[in-house]
């Protein structure tokens, strides 16, 4: 891939931090027993921390997406946005804690249709939302509303588009190294630039 500009700000330290951002710092030790090197990374700007947090909470607390379905949502979107310490921590949280099985997230990773309809119309429409910029083929939202969903599921897919944005591009400004926790799941950028020249050659 191109080229891209590198931040020359350094993730901060929860000693570097101003009082807000060290709150959610404390948050994020007692909640995820860790400080994940993206809030680090976001803390140089703590409107972007305090946003990206909140955004989550309220996604994976409000919508009306089981646990399993938001990986797949999250996933996907790390997935076409490239974001390798995305792509490592989603599939990690699908693997241990949301039950998504393997198969299905792999899918998602290797750019494959997912086997089960429902998420895969899940899948289809994310994508769909996210590269039409809002505005989806009625197709593919008839093909989502029959799978079971709402139009208030299209609706609620945004939220996530708006966290992930966030999180995705601060972590391409910083080149977030991927935290240990997730290491396992790591995804590398080659694979992505591997897709996207797949794909212009169609």
């Amino acid at each position: 891939m191109a080229e891209h500009y590198q931040m020359k700000a350094t993730l901060k330290e929860k000693n570097e931090v101003d009082s807000k951002a060290k709150e959610l710092f404390e948050r994020s030790e007692i909640e995820l027993k860790m400080i994940p090197n993206p809030y680090k990374a976001m803390a140089n700007a703590p409107e972007i921390l305090m946003a990206y947090i909140e955004g989550d909470k309220n996604f994976r607390e409000n919508s009306g997406f089981t646990a399993s379905e938001q990986e797949v949502i999250l996933l996907t979107l790390s997935n076409e946005n490239g974001c390798e310490y995305c792509m490592a921590a989603h599939s990690t949280m699908a693997d241990f804690y949301s039950n998504v099985p393997p198969e299905v997230t792999n899918a998602i990773r290797e750019d494959k249709p997912i086997e089960d309809n429902k998420l895969n119309a899940l899948a289809v429409m994310t994508r769909e939302m996210l590269l039409s910029r809002g505005r989806p083929k009625p197709s593919v939202v008839e093909d989502f509303l029959n799978a079971g969903y709402s139009e208030t599921n299209l609706l609620d897919i945004i939220l996530p588009i708006s966290v992930k944005t966030l999180s995705n591009y601060t972590n391409h400004l910083f080149n977030t190294p991927v935290d240990k926790a997730f290491k396992a799941r790591e995804f590398k950028v080659v694979q992505f630039a591997a897709r996207v020249l797949k794909h212009f050659r169609k």
